[in-house]
């Protein structure tokens, strides 16, 4: 297909797709004549890669570009690729000396323990969830401190899904792809998920049909 068909396939407009092809984010092309240029179906799976990774993970084109070189180039193992996925899209959290978050830390290792995970104390996520914990100290949210073992159950029984997706992939390359945009797009799906949950929780609280 011409680039002008291409625009229609997918919905992004041409100057668009010229954009992506500078930004090394489309392999261009086939030539196929002097000013003829054809694409297929694997430009349009891509494109479409890049307007979710943008419009629904809201990732800068850097990044996008960082996450499909692992998709170009997929000679690492699905698993390990997951570490390395996250570190992309996960901005690092400046850890601070404050009272209450070194509070946070210890409440969260004692979660962490009690849950037996491994390979998480240098993670990311650790400060950051930290971080948080201790702000929710300072507000005075004690009752969402005692229910972090309950979150923490439910992340759980996500990671198991997320990770039995990964396997389920039937070659590298697509692990590959189950990787980035599980890591980008699941965040998004998850967090739209829970607020759906939240409404149907509070409607049957309303009517009688729950109680906590």
């Amino acid at each position: 297909m011409r680039m002008a068909e291409l625009s229609r396939t997918t919905g992004v407009p041409v100057p668009t797709i010229k954009y992506y092809l500078r930004e090394g984010l489309l392999t261009p092309g086939e030539q196929a004549g002097r000013n003829q240029v054809y694409y297929d179906d694997r430009h349009v799976r891509r494109i479409k890669m890049v307007r979710a990774l943008a419009e629904y993970g809201g990732l800068s084109i850097a990044v996008i570009r960082e996450l499909l070189a692992y998709i170009d180039h997929p000679g690492r193992d699905p698993l390990r690729l997951l570490g390395e996925a996250q570190a992309t899209v996960i901005p690092r959290y400046e850890r601070r000396d404050a009272p209450e978050e070194e509070r946070g830390r210890r409440r969260l290792a004692e979660v962490i323990a009690k849950r037996g995970w491994k390979n998480v104390g240098d993670h990311p996520s650790f400060d950051a969830a930290a971080g948080v914990i201790g702000v929710l100290e300072q507000l005075g949210r004690q009752d969402v401190i005692e229910a972090l073992d309950d979150f923490a159950a439910a992340a759980e029984l996500i990671a198991v899904t997320d990770l039995r997706v990964v396997g389920d992939a039937r070659d590298v390359e697509r692990a590959v792809q189950v990787v980035i945009l599980g890591t980008v797009l699941g965040d998004a799906l998850l967090a739209a998920l829970r607020r759906l949950a939240q409404s149907h929780v509070a409607y049957e609280l309303e009517t009688g049909d729950r109680t906590l």
